[in-house]
Order: structure tokens, then sequence, then C-alpha cells
């Protein structure tokens, strides 16, 4: 059974930080591209971040580029989202994900599987 499972979301002021992790279960991430979703009340579902199954390759939302940094560690099959600079905007629930590649997460808006989600809050 495969599972992802976020931790590391909270309530944080602006420009405060925060980083999520995600542990994969019951696959290996070595040949999967993972990344994150996040949606915010009355809004779509976004593509934030991905980074390919070697690593070779990360890739960010506009929204977030030099802000955001997507990381991952195959020998503890977790994947890492380091948020900086956070803004009120970017307060939504942060789904962790994989995908066959960054670009069906990110551009398509699909995945093969989807973790239960982590609140990130930015308020002062």
């Amino acid at each position: 059974q495969v599972q992802l499972v976020e931790s590391g979301g909270g309530l944080v002021q602006p420009g405060g930080s925060l980083r999520l992790s995600c542990a994969a279960s019951g696959l290996t991430l070595d040949y999967s591209a993972i990344g994150w979703f996040r949606q915010a009340p009355g809004k779509e579902r976004e593509g934030v971040s991905c980074i390919t199954g070697s690593a070779a390759n990360t890739y960010y939302a506009d929204s977030v580029k030099g802000r955001f940094t997507i990381s991952r560690d195959n020998f503890k099959n977790t994947v890492y989202l380091q948020m900086n600079n956070l803004k009120p905007e970017d307060t939504a629930v942060y789904y962790c994900a994989t995908a066959r590649t960054c670009t069906l997460l990110l551009h398509y808006n699909m995945n093969n599987y989807l973790g239960q989600g982590s609140q990130v809050t930015v308020s002062s």
C-alpha cells in the first residue's frame, strides 16, 4: 500500500519560513517525479514544485521561484519543501504527490499518488 505522509505545516508570520516533509512508503522514489500541489479555499489546485527521480532537475511555479526549494533524500524516501519569505497568499493546504513526470504534475495537474495534505497558514 502506497502512502505519502506530509508533516511540517503550521502557522507562521509573513516573512517567516517552514519546511514541509513528505515520507513515502510502499514505493521507491528513485524512479518517480515527486512534488507539491497546494489548494487555497475557493481556488483550484495548483502545482507548486517538482523534482525528478534522479534529482537532476527541479521546477517551480512562478509564484514561488526564489523563495521555495525542493529537495529529496532517496535513502530516506523523503522529499522536502523549504519555504522562505512566506506571504499570506501562500496560505493553503499543501499536498505531496508523485507522477510519471514533472510536466504531468505541474502543467497538467496530474498525479499517481497523493498525500493527505498539510495546512500552511501565513498570517500576522
